[in-house]
């Protein structure tokens, strides 16, 4: 199989890199980027099934000819709320099969516009397939389908600060941390203001209990359209120590965010020295998702955590969903746009695979609520 990779020098492509080489079924592999210097260079690291090549995403005629006639195209190109929907349209265009790792909700609701092109064109368009969105949403359709009566689901993740990451991701942050969201409240969209929500959210070590606020991730507009019977859906997200999202929220208060070249500027300047504001041990990121339902007349919940380093738990998911679609594990889904609770129907054996290639889950069992 031959398969692209959009963004291949980005920092949360390493692991799928890796799992790319290891693959019998993949044959070669093209890592496009911007910087084609390294692009070349990473992939005569992996080996002779892989290529770079420079790829400007702003030129859709070269960028849908480097698409064509591929078995799969990922998507790490960010951040999402300028890239998505138009890459996800040079794939449909293509006809090629795209996975991306998209995160903004705003992304989202770009996206989901191309559904009928999609379908009309028989491409499945995978977006979010990471860790939140992701790996979040795939354990949200598992409580779903396993508690009685669903009716609200809240999602929560927290980033170690002691990660790394790329501008693309920094720029994200302070775009999730900006202006408004939409979060799913009495069964309608409310708009709400980012790093608002503030609650204290119990998460598996290394992070334990850490504070987290609504941000501008998919899941609260994604999961109640895919999901039927939901009352609410709300998103918080954090990093830990907490003093980073207080300085990031004071970034956004004096309009440092206001645009996106704020932010890309400001990411440049900080990602030199993000290594200022980590801290030992911190150097994994979880997910807390919890779903509520009805049983006899009580209320009942289960919650699931996850844990692992961001790269690792970003690329499996989009990983595995490829793997999936090149085994025909999703034929019987016609062309369109996917968040993965509307693809993984049983996510159960998903979930399995992605314990097997090293992410840890847990969850409890179904019990009234506290």
């Amino acid at each position: 199989m031959d398969i692209v990779v959009l963004g291949g020098c980005a920092d949360m492509a390493v692991p799928l890199l890796a799992l790319l080489a290891e693959d019998e079924e993949v044959t070669h592999v093209v890592l496009a980027d911007l910087n084609a210097a390294k692009a070349k260079r990473l992939a005569s690291d992996r080996g002779p099934k892989f290529e770079g090549v420079a790829c400007d995403v702003n030129d859709a005629e070269a960028t849908i000819g480097l698409l064509r006639n591929r078995a799969a195209a990922f998507c790490y190109v960010g951040p999402f709320y300028l890239f998505e929907k138009k890459l996800a349209q040079y794939a449909i265009d293509a006809g090629t099969p795209y996975i991306s790792i998209a995160d903004d909700y705003d992304a989202y609701l770009d996206v989901v516009t191309l559904e009928a092109a999609a379908k009309a064109a028989g491409v499945k368009v995978l977006t979010g397939f990471g860790n939140s969105p992701g790996l979040t949403q795939i354990l949200a359709r598992k409580g779903h389908n396993e508690v009685p009566n669903p009716q609200r689901i809240s999602v929560n993740w927290c980033a170690g600060s002691n990660e790394s990451v790329g501008t693309s991701n920094l720029t994200h942050l302070f775009h999730i941390f900006n202006g408004t969201t939409l979060q799913w409240m009495d069964g309608k969209e409310v708009r709400v203001k980012t790093g608002a929500g503030k609650k204290k959210v119990a998460f598996p070590p290394p992070i334990g209990e850490n504070w987290v606020y609504y941000t501008g991730h998919a899941e609260s507009v994604s999961l109640p359209r895919n999901l039927p019977g939901l009352r609410e859906v709300t998103l918080h997200g954090g990093v830990k120590p907490n003093y980073i999202v207080t300085l990031v929220k004071t970034l956004s208060a004096l309009g440092l965010f206001a645009t996106h070249a704020r932010r890309a500027r400001l990411a440049r300047f900080f990602h030199p020295i993000e290594g200022w504001f980590s801290s030992p041990g911190l150097d994994k990121s979880v997910g807390r998702v919890e779903v509520f339902g009805e049983q006899d007349g009580k209320r009942v919940c289960k919650w699931f955590t996850y844990v692992g380093h961001i790269a690792d738990i970003t690329s499996l998911p989009a990983y595995l969903a490829a793997k999936w679609l090149w085994q025909g594990r999703f034929d019987a889904k016609p062309g369109g746009v996917y968040a993965a609770e509307r693809l993984l129907d049983d996510p159960a054996p998903f979930i399995e695979e992605l314990e097997a290639l090293g992410v840890t889950i847990s969850e409890s069992d179904l019990s009234p609520c506290p």
